[in-house]
């Protein structure tokens, strides 16, 4: 039997992808609410150890859980954004090493998690308690489906 597999890029990945962000939103969302205040920092980031475990709800049926592994196997694009600039290209050639671009945003100004081109999120630089050489990002705001750019 041939299968016809969808060409990359198709509707479903980004449906798929909007699926996930909104579980992702929904578990940070209930647990801001048990807590009843945004949680302590965390004391993880990006590669180091093992990922929080963000364990969905009971499925209805097997088609769901396995639906579910699927999207959650999904690899993201996750990415915070310091800052940035505009500039003419005649001054992007002239930087060298040294130099110093200004961003358009202050000191202790939250950042931002953009996953996949779209901000889900705010947060506050920290450093880490397990390792006062690194710095993570402690979540302050989950951003709506009707805000997120």
């Amino acid at each position: 039997m041939n299968q016809v597999n969808a060409p990359a890029g198709t509707g479903d990945e980004e449906e798929d992808l909007n699926r996930a962000i909104d579980e992702l939103r929904g578990v940070l969302h209930e647990g801001e609410e048990a807590a009843g205040k945004p949680e302590p920092t965390p004391d993880f980031a990006v590669g180091e150890g093992a990922a929080p475990d963000f364990t969905l709800g009971a499925a209805s049926d097997d088609t769901d859980a396995a639906g579910s592994g699927v999207i959650m196997g999904i690899p993201v694009d996750v990415q915070i954004v310091l800052g940035s600039t505009e500039m003419q290209v005649s001054e992007l050639m002239s930087l060298r090493k040294g130099a110093t671009v200004a961003l358009d945003r202050r000191i202790g100004e939250p950042v931002d998690v953009v996953v996949n081109g779209r901000k889900i999120a705010r947060g506050e630089i920290t450093v880490l308690e397990s390792d006062s050489s690194r710095f993570g990002i402690r979540l302050t705001e989950i951003i709506s489906n009707s805000k997120a750019s």
